[in-house]
């Protein structure tokens, strides 16, 4: 006799852990320029995003994004201070 086990009802996926507020991030769902973004803190079950170089925060779900790579970082913090330079943020 062959007794088969039930495995349940399957397990619902959990979104990532939030990182500490500040972090740089890459939301891969976007493919402008200001798809890198300030983490800024966590709204439902969307996580909101400010454009590194300045601008209105976004909505982005949490399995589309991944940590900023140093290049990324590093690009990011260059636009953010020419915007600062010429005026176009504070």
């Amino acid at each position: 006799m062959i007794v088969s086990e039930e495995s349940g009802p399957p397990a619902a996926q959990e979104s990532p852990q939030p990182p500490p507020p500040g972090t740089l991030v890459v939301d891969a769902s976007r493919g402008d320029r200001d798809r890198v973004g300030e983490f800024r803190g966590v709204a439902g079950p969307y996580w909101m995003l400010r454009p590194a170089r300045g601008g209105s925060e976004w909505e982005a779900s949490p399995e589309r994004v991944r940590p900023a790579t140093p290049a990324e970082r590093l690009a990011a913090r260059t636009a953010r201070e020419n915007a600062r330079s010429r005026g176009e943020v504070a």
